[in-house]
Protein backbone atom coordinates (compact mmCIF):
# COMPACT_ATOMS: atom_id res chain seq x y z
CA UNK A 1 0.00 0.00 0.00
CA UNK A 2 1.40 3.39 -0.99
CA UNK A 3 2.15 6.07 1.60
CA UNK A 4 -0.51 8.77 1.99
CA UNK A 5 0.65 12.40 1.88
CA UNK A 6 -1.69 15.05 3.25
CA UNK A 7 -2.18 18.03 0.94
CA UNK A 8 -2.56 21.35 2.79
CA UNK A 9 -3.55 24.27 0.55
CA UNK A 10 -2.82 27.82 1.66
CA UNK A 11 -3.83 29.68 -1.51
CA UNK A 12 -6.51 31.63 0.34
CA UNK A 13 -3.99 32.91 2.91
CA UNK A 14 -0.37 32.67 1.79
CA UNK A 15 -1.34 32.85 -1.88
CA UNK A 16 -3.25 36.10 -1.44
CA UNK A 17 -0.05 37.74 -0.22
CA UNK A 18 1.22 37.64 -3.80
CA UNK A 19 1.53 40.94 -5.62
CA UNK A 20 -1.62 41.75 -7.68
CA UNK A 21 -3.51 38.76 -6.23
CA UNK A 22 -6.85 40.01 -4.96
CA UNK A 23 -10.05 38.00 -4.50
CA UNK A 24 -13.43 38.69 -2.94
CA UNK A 25 -15.21 36.69 -0.27
CA UNK A 26 -17.45 35.07 -2.88
CA UNK A 27 -14.33 34.10 -4.85
CA UNK A 28 -12.81 32.54 -1.73
CA UNK A 29 -15.96 30.51 -1.23
CA UNK A 30 -15.87 29.27 -4.84
CA UNK A 31 -12.20 28.34 -4.55
CA UNK A 32 -12.82 26.49 -1.28
CA UNK A 33 -15.57 24.39 -2.86
CA UNK A 34 -13.42 23.69 -5.93
CA UNK A 35 -10.45 22.58 -3.79
CA UNK A 36 -12.76 20.40 -1.73
CA UNK A 37 -14.11 18.71 -4.88
CA UNK A 38 -10.53 18.26 -6.08
CA UNK A 39 -9.68 16.27 -2.94
CA UNK A 40 -7.48 18.72 -1.02
CA UNK A 41 -7.22 17.52 2.58
CA UNK A 42 -6.79 20.84 4.37
CA UNK A 43 -7.78 24.31 3.14
CA UNK A 44 -6.34 27.26 5.00
CA UNK A 45 -9.00 29.97 4.79
CA UNK A 46 -7.02 32.91 6.13
CA UNK A 47 -5.99 34.73 9.29
CA UNK A 48 -9.11 35.50 11.39
CA UNK A 49 -9.21 39.04 12.67
CA UNK A 50 -6.47 40.26 10.31
CA UNK A 51 -8.91 41.86 7.86
CA UNK A 52 -12.68 42.14 7.19
CA UNK A 53 -12.51 39.76 4.20
CA UNK A 54 -11.17 36.92 6.35
CA UNK A 55 -13.76 37.53 9.05
CA UNK A 56 -16.60 37.49 6.54
CA UNK A 57 -15.21 34.38 4.85
CA UNK A 58 -15.07 32.34 8.06
CA UNK A 59 -18.61 33.41 8.88
CA UNK A 60 -20.00 32.42 5.49
CA UNK A 61 -18.03 29.21 4.99
CA UNK A 62 -19.75 27.72 8.02
CA UNK A 63 -22.93 27.61 5.92
CA UNK A 64 -21.20 25.40 3.33
CA UNK A 65 -20.80 21.64 3.63
CA UNK A 66 -17.38 20.35 2.59
CA UNK A 67 -17.34 16.73 1.44
CA UNK A 68 -13.66 16.00 2.00
CA UNK A 69 -11.49 18.93 3.08
CA UNK A 70 -11.06 20.26 6.59
CA UNK A 71 -10.98 24.03 6.95
CA UNK A 72 -8.03 25.56 8.78
CA UNK A 73 -7.59 29.01 10.33
CA UNK A 74 -4.10 30.50 10.60
CA UNK A 75 -2.52 32.77 13.19
CA UNK A 76 0.50 33.45 15.36
CA UNK A 77 1.51 32.60 18.88
CA UNK A 78 0.36 34.96 21.62
CA UNK A 79 1.89 38.38 22.24
CA UNK A 80 4.45 38.35 25.03
CA UNK A 81 2.35 40.86 27.06
CA UNK A 82 -0.80 38.73 26.92
CA UNK A 83 -1.82 35.51 28.58
CA UNK A 84 -3.32 33.05 26.06
CA UNK A 85 -6.91 33.53 27.23
CA UNK A 86 -6.61 37.32 26.82
CA UNK A 87 -4.72 37.32 23.51
CA UNK A 88 -6.87 38.79 20.71
CA UNK A 89 -5.17 36.72 18.02
CA UNK A 90 -5.77 33.40 19.77
CA UNK A 91 -9.34 34.39 20.61
CA UNK A 92 -9.99 35.18 16.93
CA UNK A 93 -8.66 31.76 15.95
CA UNK A 94 -11.07 30.01 18.27
CA UNK A 95 -13.95 32.27 17.20
CA UNK A 96 -13.44 31.16 13.58
CA UNK A 97 -14.85 27.77 14.64
CA UNK A 98 -12.66 25.77 12.27
CA UNK A 99 -11.87 22.10 12.88
CA UNK A 100 -8.17 22.81 12.31
CA UNK A 101 -5.98 25.61 13.67
CA UNK A 102 -2.47 26.33 12.44
CA UNK A 103 -0.26 28.72 14.38
CA UNK A 104 3.30 29.73 13.65
CA UNK A 105 6.15 30.50 16.00
CA UNK A 106 9.75 31.59 15.72
CA UNK A 107 12.42 28.92 15.19
CA UNK A 108 15.28 31.30 14.39
CA UNK A 109 16.91 32.84 17.43
CA UNK A 110 17.47 36.22 15.77
CA UNK A 111 13.73 36.49 15.06
CA UNK A 112 12.97 36.06 18.75
CA UNK A 113 15.57 38.53 19.98
CA UNK A 114 15.45 41.07 17.14
CA UNK A 115 12.05 40.83 15.41
CA UNK A 116 10.01 40.18 18.58
CA UNK A 117 12.43 41.76 21.03
CA UNK A 118 12.08 38.98 23.59
CA UNK A 119 14.42 36.49 25.21
CA UNK A 120 14.95 33.01 23.84
CA UNK A 121 13.22 31.50 26.86
CA UNK A 122 10.24 33.82 26.48
CA UNK A 123 9.88 32.65 22.88
CA UNK A 124 9.77 29.03 24.04
CA UNK A 125 7.15 29.95 26.62
CA UNK A 126 4.80 31.66 24.16
CA UNK A 127 5.04 28.72 21.73
CA UNK A 128 4.15 26.14 24.38
CA UNK A 129 1.48 28.15 26.19
CA UNK A 130 -0.27 29.26 22.96
CA UNK A 131 -0.58 25.69 21.71
CA UNK A 132 -1.56 24.34 25.12
CA UNK A 133 -4.43 26.85 25.44
CA UNK A 134 -5.73 26.13 21.90
CA UNK A 135 -5.39 22.33 22.10
CA UNK A 136 -8.64 21.53 23.98
CA UNK A 137 -10.66 23.91 21.79
CA UNK A 138 -9.99 22.44 18.36
CA UNK A 139 -10.12 19.07 16.57
CA UNK A 140 -6.59 19.31 15.14
CA UNK A 141 -3.74 21.65 16.01
CA UNK A 142 -0.79 22.24 13.66
CA UNK A 143 2.41 24.16 14.33
CA UNK A 144 4.28 26.00 11.56
CA UNK A 145 7.93 26.22 12.59
CA UNK A 146 8.68 29.47 10.80
CA UNK A 147 12.22 29.88 9.42
CA UNK A 148 13.04 26.43 10.78
CA UNK A 149 15.80 25.58 8.28
CA UNK A 150 17.54 28.96 8.62
CA UNK A 151 17.15 28.75 12.38
CA UNK A 152 18.61 25.23 12.42
CA UNK A 153 21.63 26.34 10.40
CA UNK A 154 22.21 29.34 12.67
CA UNK A 155 21.55 27.73 16.07
CA UNK A 156 20.77 24.03 15.88
CA UNK A 157 20.19 23.53 19.59
CA UNK A 158 17.74 26.37 19.92
CA UNK A 159 15.74 25.42 16.80
CA UNK A 160 15.30 21.96 18.28
CA UNK A 161 14.19 23.48 21.58
CA UNK A 162 11.37 25.33 19.78
CA UNK A 163 10.22 22.01 18.31
CA UNK A 164 10.17 20.45 21.76
CA UNK A 165 8.16 23.40 23.08
CA UNK A 166 5.58 22.90 20.33
CA UNK A 167 5.32 19.19 21.13
CA UNK A 168 4.83 19.93 24.84
CA UNK A 169 2.08 22.36 23.88
CA UNK A 170 0.21 19.66 21.98
CA UNK A 171 1.04 20.20 18.29
CA UNK A 172 -0.28 17.34 16.14
CA UNK A 173 1.80 18.27 13.10
CA UNK A 174 5.20 19.95 13.04
CA UNK A 175 5.46 21.86 9.77
CA UNK A 176 9.04 22.69 8.81
CA UNK A 177 9.12 26.02 6.96
CA UNK A 178 11.74 27.38 4.58
CA UNK A 179 10.16 30.80 4.99
CA UNK A 180 12.82 32.81 3.15
CA UNK A 181 13.03 30.25 0.36
CA UNK A 182 16.81 30.27 0.40
CA UNK A 183 17.58 26.60 1.07
CA UNK A 184 18.77 24.10 -1.51
CA UNK A 185 17.56 20.48 -1.69
CA UNK A 186 20.64 18.93 -0.12
CA UNK A 187 20.25 21.22 2.91
CA UNK A 188 16.58 20.30 3.28
CA UNK A 189 17.22 16.57 3.31
CA UNK A 190 20.20 16.65 5.67
CA UNK A 191 18.38 18.83 8.22
CA UNK A 192 15.25 16.64 8.09
CA UNK A 193 17.39 13.57 8.71
CA UNK A 194 19.07 15.24 11.70
CA UNK A 195 15.71 16.36 13.10
CA UNK A 196 14.26 12.87 12.67
CA UNK A 197 17.14 11.33 14.59
CA UNK A 198 16.64 13.89 17.36
CA UNK A 199 12.89 13.15 17.57
CA UNK A 200 13.57 9.41 17.73
CA UNK A 201 16.03 9.93 20.59
CA UNK A 202 13.38 11.96 22.44
CA UNK A 203 10.70 9.38 21.62
CA UNK A 204 8.63 12.06 19.83
CA UNK A 205 6.29 10.64 17.17
CA UNK A 206 4.52 13.83 16.03
CA UNK A 207 4.22 13.74 12.20
CA UNK A 208 6.20 16.25 10.14
CA UNK A 209 5.14 18.52 7.31
CA UNK A 210 7.01 20.69 4.79
CA UNK A 211 6.30 24.29 3.74
CA UNK A 212 8.70 25.84 1.21
CA UNK A 213 8.98 29.14 -0.63
CA UNK A 214 10.40 29.72 -4.09
CA UNK A 215 12.96 32.50 -3.70
CA UNK A 216 15.74 30.20 -4.95
CA UNK A 217 13.51 28.50 -7.59
CA UNK A 218 13.64 25.32 -5.51
CA UNK A 219 10.30 25.29 -3.64
CA UNK A 220 8.84 22.32 -5.53
CA UNK A 221 12.14 20.45 -5.54
CA UNK A 222 12.66 21.08 -1.84
CA UNK A 223 9.18 19.82 -1.02
CA UNK A 224 9.62 16.67 -3.12
CA UNK A 225 13.04 15.74 -1.74
CA UNK A 226 11.70 16.32 1.76
CA UNK A 227 8.86 13.88 1.08
CA UNK A 228 11.29 11.42 -0.50
CA UNK A 229 13.12 11.11 2.85
CA UNK A 230 10.08 9.18 4.10
CA UNK A 231 9.84 11.46 7.16
CA UNK A 232 7.15 13.83 5.86
CA UNK A 233 3.40 13.26 6.12
CA UNK A 234 2.05 16.64 4.99
CA UNK A 235 3.01 19.09 2.23
CA UNK A 236 1.84 22.68 2.16
CA UNK A 237 1.64 24.92 -0.88
CA UNK A 238 -0.58 26.99 -3.14
CA UNK A 239 -2.27 26.44 -6.48
CA UNK A 240 -0.07 27.85 -9.28
CA UNK A 241 2.60 28.69 -6.69
CA UNK A 242 1.08 32.05 -5.72
CA UNK A 243 2.60 33.67 -2.66
CA UNK A 244 4.66 36.53 -1.29
CA UNK A 245 7.80 37.58 -3.15
CA UNK A 246 8.62 34.69 -5.53
CA UNK A 247 5.75 32.51 -4.35
CA UNK A 248 5.12 29.27 -2.49
CA UNK A 249 5.63 25.64 -3.43
CA UNK A 250 3.37 25.01 -6.42
CA UNK A 251 0.79 22.31 -5.69
CA UNK A 252 -0.05 21.98 -9.38
CA UNK A 253 3.49 20.63 -9.83
CA UNK A 254 3.81 18.78 -6.51
CA UNK A 255 0.55 16.81 -6.69
CA UNK A 256 1.14 15.20 -10.12
CA UNK A 257 4.76 14.48 -9.18
CA UNK A 258 3.59 12.64 -6.05
CA UNK A 259 0.86 10.70 -7.85
CA UNK A 260 2.37 10.03 -11.28
CA UNK A 261 6.10 9.85 -10.58
CA UNK A 262 6.73 9.01 -6.92
CA UNK A 263 3.96 6.50 -6.24
CA UNK A 264 2.40 8.31 -3.28
CA UNK A 265 -1.28 8.45 -2.48
CA UNK A 266 -3.12 11.70 -1.67
CA UNK A 267 -6.62 13.16 -1.63
CA UNK A 268 -6.52 14.62 -5.17
CA UNK A 269 -5.23 11.38 -6.73
CA UNK A 270 -8.66 10.16 -7.95
CA UNK A 271 -9.33 13.62 -9.41
CA UNK A 272 -5.92 14.36 -10.93
CA UNK A 273 -7.57 15.00 -14.32
CA UNK A 274 -9.14 18.14 -12.81
CA UNK A 275 -5.75 19.72 -12.13
CA UNK A 276 -5.81 21.93 -15.24
CA UNK A 277 -9.35 23.15 -14.49
CA UNK A 278 -8.55 24.00 -10.87
CA UNK A 279 -5.43 25.89 -11.95
CA UNK A 280 -7.38 27.93 -14.50
CA UNK A 281 -10.18 28.66 -12.05
CA UNK A 282 -7.79 30.25 -9.54
CA UNK A 283 -6.26 32.43 -12.26
CA UNK A 284 -9.67 33.44 -13.55
CA UNK A 285 -11.04 34.45 -10.15
CA UNK A 286 -7.85 36.33 -9.31
CA UNK A 287 -8.06 38.04 -12.72
CA UNK A 288 -4.52 36.98 -13.57
CA UNK A 289 -3.24 35.68 -16.88
CA UNK A 290 -2.16 32.02 -16.63
CA UNK A 291 1.57 31.42 -17.06
CA UNK A 292 1.58 29.51 -20.32
CA UNK A 293 4.93 27.81 -19.61
CA UNK A 294 3.84 26.38 -16.26
CA UNK A 295 4.59 22.64 -15.98
CA UNK A 296 1.67 20.22 -16.25
CA UNK A 297 -1.10 22.86 -16.57
CA UNK A 298 0.38 25.59 -18.81
CA UNK A 299 -0.83 26.12 -22.37
CA UNK A 300 2.68 25.36 -23.61
CA UNK A 301 3.32 22.36 -21.33
CA UNK A 302 2.47 19.93 -24.14
CA UNK A 303 2.95 22.23 -27.14
CA UNK A 304 5.15 21.05 -30.02
CA UNK A 305 6.67 23.37 -32.59
CA UNK A 306 9.61 21.81 -34.40
CA UNK A 307 8.70 19.56 -37.31
CA UNK A 308 10.93 16.70 -36.08
CA UNK A 309 9.27 16.82 -32.65
CA UNK A 310 5.78 16.81 -34.14
CA UNK A 311 6.59 13.92 -36.45
CA UNK A 312 7.91 11.87 -33.53
CA UNK A 313 4.95 12.71 -31.27
CA UNK A 314 2.59 11.66 -34.04
CA UNK A 315 4.07 8.15 -33.90
CA UNK A 316 4.54 7.98 -30.14
CA UNK A 317 3.85 10.92 -27.77
CA UNK A 318 6.28 9.42 -25.25
CA UNK A 319 9.15 10.63 -27.43
CA UNK A 320 8.68 14.25 -26.33
CA UNK A 321 6.13 14.15 -23.47
CA UNK A 322 6.90 13.04 -19.90
CA UNK A 323 3.21 12.23 -19.20
CA UNK A 324 -0.01 12.10 -21.20
CA UNK A 325 -1.49 15.62 -21.07
CA UNK A 326 -5.06 14.38 -20.61
CA UNK A 327 -4.07 12.73 -17.31
CA UNK A 328 -3.94 16.19 -15.71
CA UNK A 329 -6.73 17.61 -17.88
CA UNK A 330 -4.44 19.40 -20.33
CA UNK A 331 -4.22 19.01 -24.12
CA UNK A 332 -1.52 18.39 -26.66
CA UNK A 333 -0.99 21.32 -29.02
CA UNK A 334 0.85 21.47 -32.31
CA UNK A 335 2.18 24.96 -33.01
CA UNK A 336 2.31 26.47 -36.44
CA UNK A 337 5.41 28.49 -37.29
CA UNK A 338 8.11 28.88 -39.93
CA UNK A 339 9.76 25.82 -38.35
CA UNK A 340 6.68 23.74 -39.16
CA UNK A 341 6.84 20.71 -41.38
CA UNK A 342 4.15 18.68 -43.10
CA UNK A 343 3.49 16.76 -39.89
CA UNK A 344 2.38 19.96 -38.14
CA UNK A 345 0.00 20.90 -40.93
CA UNK A 346 -1.49 17.41 -41.13
CA UNK A 347 -2.01 17.16 -37.38
CA UNK A 348 -3.69 20.56 -37.20
CA UNK A 349 -5.91 19.73 -40.17
CA UNK A 350 -6.94 16.46 -38.51
CA UNK A 351 -7.64 18.28 -35.26
CA UNK A 352 -9.97 20.66 -37.10
CA UNK A 353 -11.73 17.92 -39.07
CA UNK A 354 -10.12 18.76 -42.42
CA UNK A 355 -9.29 15.88 -44.75
CA UNK A 356 -5.69 16.24 -45.89
CA UNK A 357 -3.25 13.54 -46.94
CA UNK A 358 0.53 13.70 -46.86
CA UNK A 359 0.75 13.69 -50.65
CA UNK A 360 -1.92 16.36 -51.14
CA UNK A 361 -0.45 19.12 -53.36
CA UNK A 362 -2.27 21.70 -51.23
CA UNK A 363 0.21 21.01 -48.41
CA UNK A 364 2.95 22.76 -50.36
CA UNK A 365 0.66 25.70 -51.04
CA UNK A 366 -0.22 26.00 -47.38
CA UNK A 367 3.41 25.82 -46.29
CA UNK A 368 4.41 28.39 -48.89
CA UNK A 369 1.64 30.76 -47.77
CA UNK A 370 2.58 30.23 -44.13
CA UNK A 371 6.24 31.03 -44.66
CA UNK A 372 5.35 34.11 -46.74
CA UNK A 373 3.04 35.44 -44.05
CA UNK A 374 5.52 34.79 -41.27
CA UNK A 375 8.29 36.51 -43.21
CA UNK A 376 5.99 39.54 -43.31
CA UNK A 377 5.59 39.36 -39.54
CA UNK A 378 2.60 37.12 -38.87
CA UNK A 379 2.98 34.66 -36.01
CA UNK A 380 0.46 31.93 -35.27
CA UNK A 381 1.81 30.32 -32.10
CA UNK A 382 -0.52 32.49 -30.02
CA UNK A 383 -3.12 32.93 -32.75
CA UNK A 384 -4.22 29.49 -33.88
CA UNK A 385 -7.70 30.79 -34.74
CA UNK A 386 -6.18 32.98 -37.46
CA UNK A 387 -4.19 30.04 -38.77
CA UNK A 388 -7.26 27.81 -38.95
CA UNK A 389 -9.11 30.52 -40.88
CA UNK A 390 -6.15 30.91 -43.25
CA UNK A 391 -5.96 27.16 -43.75
CA UNK A 392 -9.67 26.91 -44.55
CA UNK A 393 -9.49 29.87 -46.95
CA UNK A 394 -6.54 28.32 -48.77
CA UNK A 395 -8.52 25.08 -49.14
CA UNK A 396 -11.60 27.01 -50.29
CA UNK A 397 -13.60 25.79 -47.30
CA UNK A 398 -14.18 29.01 -45.36
CA UNK A 399 -17.59 30.66 -45.51
CA UNK A 400 -17.71 34.46 -45.82
CA UNK A 401 -20.07 35.66 -43.11
CA UNK A 402 -19.83 39.37 -43.93
CA UNK A 403 -18.16 41.86 -46.23
CA UNK A 404 -16.64 45.08 -44.95
CA UNK A 405 -16.60 47.95 -47.41
CA UNK A 406 -14.60 50.34 -45.28
CA UNK A 407 -13.97 52.04 -41.98
CA UNK A 408 -12.99 55.48 -40.71
CA UNK A 409 -11.68 56.52 -37.29
CA UNK A 410 -11.67 60.08 -35.98
CA UNK A 411 -9.83 61.40 -32.92
CA UNK A 412 -10.98 64.78 -31.67
CA UNK A 413 -8.80 66.52 -29.07
CA UNK A 414 -11.11 69.41 -28.26
CA UNK A 415 -9.45 70.44 -24.97
CA UNK A 416 -5.88 69.93 -23.85
CA UNK A 417 -6.95 68.94 -20.32
CA UNK A 418 -9.40 66.30 -21.57
CA UNK A 419 -8.93 62.92 -23.21
CA UNK A 420 -9.63 62.80 -26.96
CA UNK A 421 -13.02 61.69 -28.23
CA UNK A 422 -12.72 58.73 -30.60
CA UNK A 423 -15.38 57.69 -33.09
CA UNK A 424 -15.34 54.86 -35.59
CA UNK A 425 -17.67 54.46 -38.55
CA UNK A 426 -17.87 51.33 -40.70
CA UNK A 427 -19.76 50.08 -43.74
CA UNK A 428 -20.74 46.43 -43.78
CA UNK A 429 -22.68 44.12 -46.08
CA UNK A 430 -24.34 40.85 -45.05
CA UNK A 431 -26.42 38.89 -47.56
CA UNK A 432 -26.85 41.90 -49.83
CA UNK A 433 -27.98 44.14 -46.96
CA UNK A 434 -25.75 47.11 -46.23
CA UNK A 435 -25.36 48.83 -42.89
CA UNK A 436 -23.55 52.04 -42.00
CA UNK A 437 -22.73 52.18 -38.27
CA UNK A 438 -20.81 54.43 -35.88
CA UNK A 439 -19.60 53.92 -32.32
CA UNK A 440 -17.59 55.78 -29.68
CA UNK A 441 -14.73 54.16 -27.80
CA UNK A 442 -11.81 54.61 -25.41
CA UNK A 443 -9.26 55.00 -28.14
CA UNK A 444 -9.28 54.00 -31.82
CA UNK A 445 -9.05 50.22 -31.38
CA UNK A 446 -11.84 50.11 -28.81
CA UNK A 447 -14.01 52.36 -31.01
CA UNK A 448 -13.37 50.07 -33.99
CA UNK A 449 -14.20 46.99 -31.93
CA UNK A 450 -17.44 48.56 -30.69
CA UNK A 451 -18.49 49.56 -34.22
CA UNK A 452 -17.84 46.05 -35.58
CA UNK A 453 -19.91 44.48 -32.81
CA UNK A 454 -22.70 47.03 -33.19
CA UNK A 455 -23.00 46.38 -36.91
CA UNK A 456 -22.76 42.58 -36.85
CA UNK A 457 -24.92 41.91 -33.79
CA UNK A 458 -27.95 42.85 -35.89
CA UNK A 459 -27.24 39.81 -38.07
CA UNK A 460 -25.44 37.57 -35.57
CA UNK A 461 -26.77 38.14 -32.01
CA UNK A 462 -24.32 35.60 -30.50
CA UNK A 463 -21.51 38.14 -30.98
CA UNK A 464 -22.75 39.73 -27.76
CA UNK A 465 -21.28 36.68 -25.97
CA UNK A 466 -17.78 37.62 -27.15
CA UNK A 467 -15.34 39.32 -24.84
CA UNK A 468 -11.93 40.71 -25.79
CA UNK A 469 -9.70 39.54 -22.94
CA UNK A 470 -6.25 40.70 -24.07
CA UNK A 471 -4.68 42.99 -26.66
CA UNK A 472 -0.96 43.04 -27.35
CA UNK A 473 1.10 45.13 -29.74
CA UNK A 474 4.65 44.31 -30.73
CA UNK A 475 6.82 46.52 -32.91
CA UNK A 476 8.70 44.24 -35.28
CA UNK A 477 12.41 44.74 -35.90
CA UNK A 478 13.30 47.12 -38.67
CA UNK A 479 14.92 50.44 -39.49
CA UNK A 480 11.80 52.47 -40.20
CA UNK A 481 11.14 54.21 -36.87
CA UNK A 482 7.48 55.16 -36.63
CA UNK A 483 6.90 53.42 -39.97
CA UNK A 484 7.93 50.07 -38.48
CA UNK A 485 5.62 47.12 -38.96
CA UNK A 486 3.55 46.10 -35.94
CA UNK A 487 1.96 42.80 -34.94
CA UNK A 488 -1.27 42.81 -32.97
CA UNK A 489 -2.41 39.77 -30.99
CA UNK A 490 -5.99 39.69 -29.76
CA UNK A 491 -7.35 37.12 -27.32
CA UNK A 492 -11.10 36.58 -27.12
CA UNK A 493 -13.47 34.30 -25.27
CA UNK A 494 -17.12 33.30 -25.09
CA UNK A 495 -18.93 30.85 -22.79
CA UNK A 496 -17.51 27.89 -24.75
CA UNK A 497 -13.87 28.66 -25.58
CA UNK A 498 -11.06 31.18 -25.81
CA UNK A 499 -9.01 31.89 -28.95
CA UNK A 500 -6.27 34.10 -30.35
CA UNK A 501 -6.02 36.03 -33.63
CA UNK A 502 -3.30 38.12 -35.25
CA UNK A 503 -2.88 41.06 -37.63
CA UNK A 504 0.25 42.67 -39.12
CA UNK A 505 0.67 46.02 -40.86
CA UNK A 506 2.68 49.23 -40.85
CA UNK A 507 -0.56 50.79 -39.61
CA UNK A 508 -1.53 49.91 -36.04
CA UNK A 509 -5.26 50.37 -36.73
CA UNK A 510 -5.11 48.13 -39.80
CA UNK A 511 -3.28 45.39 -37.89
CA UNK A 512 -5.88 45.64 -35.13
CA UNK A 513 -8.65 45.51 -37.73
CA UNK A 514 -7.27 42.27 -39.18
CA UNK A 515 -7.08 40.62 -35.75
CA UNK A 516 -10.57 41.78 -34.75
CA UNK A 517 -12.17 40.59 -38.01
CA UNK A 518 -10.53 37.17 -37.61
CA UNK A 519 -11.79 37.00 -34.03
CA UNK A 520 -15.38 37.61 -35.10
CA UNK A 521 -15.14 35.25 -38.09
CA UNK A 522 -13.77 32.48 -35.89
CA UNK A 523 -16.57 32.96 -33.38
CA UNK A 524 -19.23 32.69 -36.09
CA UNK A 525 -17.57 29.63 -37.63
CA UNK A 526 -17.47 27.80 -34.30
CA UNK A 527 -21.08 28.77 -33.59
CA UNK A 528 -22.06 27.23 -36.91
CA UNK A 529 -20.11 24.03 -36.23
CA UNK A 530 -21.64 23.75 -32.78
CA UNK A 531 -25.15 24.14 -34.19
CA UNK A 532 -24.53 21.36 -36.74
CA UNK A 533 -23.25 19.01 -34.02
CA UNK A 534 -26.36 19.61 -31.94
Amino acid sequence: MSTFIEIYDTTLRDGTQAENFNISVSDKLKITCALDDFGIDYIEGGWPGSNPVSEEFFEKIRKETLSHAKLAAFGSTRHIKNTPEKDANLQALVAAKCPVLTIFGKSWDIHATQALGISLQQNLDIIESSLAWLKPQVDQLFYDAEHFFDGFKNNREYALQTIEAAVRGGAERLILCDTNGGCLPQEITSIIEELSSFLEEKDIVTPLGIHTHNDSETAVGNALVAIATGKIQQVQGTINGFGERCGNANLTSIIPALVLKMGYDCGPKPHINRLYTVSRLINELANLQPWRFQPYVGESAFAHKGGIHVSAVKHNPLTYEHIKPEVVGNNRRVLISDQSGKANILLKAKQWGLQLKANDPMISSIMSELKKLESFGFQYEGAEASFELMLRRTLGMQRTYFKFDGYRIMNHKYRMDKSPLTESTIRIEVGGREMHTAAMGDGPVNALDQAIRKALTVFYPSIEEMELTDYKVRVLSGDYGTQARVRVLVESKDPYMHWGTVGVSENLIEASWQALIDAVSYKLMKDEQRALEE
